[in-house]
């Protein structure tokens, strides 16, 4: 391995409110739980940059959005996305601020509002595939549909908002990024995946009423910056195979060849491990180095080699 010490740590939607009812000040103290996986890279010397998931606080924006409607004007998801990456960031940034000048650790924190390039003609711009948002009655579904929304059964569990998941292609911001990460400074960034935008034919931003994966666009974060690894913090210490099953067999490394074959074989789920793997498929076959999957609580053994899972090509 070289010594590339430059690193993107995706902090998943369970290290600042997994349940989405956490209240302000429970969610600062998750904050201050998730950044000590964080520490152990910072004092061996890597410079980092931080993602971030948002699931819980869309959702509640978006319900904020419904119960004020029609009196208040409906927020577009992009600025939705936009203002929960600079909510949850500033926790993150004052978070992190206050543990280092407790460990004594001289480093600059700056969050960035990041907007992401997708591709216009993404086939899940026609398809929407990602629900997000609260549950509603099926007498509430035209009303919701004259809105212009897509709104269907989530798995039985009742009727919800579906919109666009397009693929990240680059950060607009990737230069500054890259520039204050090489410098040192801990830069907070892509909050819930980024907001999704395209470039017109005269290279003007447009927005798009969409949501970013926020591990696919962790990836294109640390392609972006020249990232040798990328640490994806999620709720379980290890990847599985038959997971839940009587036979789980729990992952300690694996290669980018076997990361492809057990992802094509269905081992993980759309909705949990599998954007995971896809993401990490992605980073290394960027060039990156390493990726290690593992919980929040096992990070700093992760990063010591003691836990969680090592994918590398």
């Amino acid at each position: 391995m070289s010594n590339n010490k430059t690193a993107v740590v995706a902090l998943g939607g369970n290290a600042i409110g997994a349940t989405g009812t956490e209240d302000i000040h429970q969610q600062f103290a998750n904050t201050r739980t998730a950044i000590d996986g964080i520490l152990p890279l910072l004092r061996e010397g890597y410079n980092i940059a931080i993602t971030h998931g948002n699931g819980p606080q869309v959702g509640n924006a978006l319900l904020r959005v419904e119960r004020t409607y029609p009196g208040l004007p409906a927020l577009p998801l992009g600025v939705i996305v936009a203002d929960t990456e600079g909510g949850i960031g500033y926790m993150i940034e004052q978070c992190l601020q206050n543990r280092l000048l407790q460990e004594k650790i001289a480093r600059d924190v700056v969050t960035i509002v990041t907007q992401v390039v997708v591709d216009r003609d993404d086939p899940s711009i026609r398809n929407p595939s990602k629900p997000i948002g609260p549950y509603y009655q099926a007498g509430e579904v035209d009303g919701l549909k004259a809105r212009g929304w897509t709104v269907r059964d989530d798995a039985g569990r009742g009727f919800r908002r579906f919109v666009p998941s397009p693929i990240p292609r680059a950060v607009v911001n990737k230069a500054t990024i890259r520039d204050l990460v090489a410098r040192g400074t801990v830069v907070i960034t892509a909050g819930g995946g980024g907001v999704p935008v395209y470039a017109d034919p005269d290279g003007r931003y447009e927005g798009v009423d969409a949501v970013i994966d926020k591990d696919r666009a962790s990836a294109v974060v640390a392609r972006d910056i020249g990232a040798g690894t990328l640490l994806i913090l999620t709720q379980v210490e290890k990847v599985a195979l038959n997971y839940k099953q009587p036979d789980q067999k729990d992952l300690d490394a694996i290669t980018l060849a076997d990361a492809k074959k057990y992802l094509a074989q269905g081992h993980f789920a759309a909705g949990s491990m599998g954007p995971k793997i896809e993401a990490a498929i992605q980073f290394l076959e960027y060039g990156g180095e390493r990726v290690i999957i593992t919980s929040l609580e096992k990070a700093a053994q992760a990063v010591r080699g003691e836990a969680g899972t090592v994918i590398s090509g």
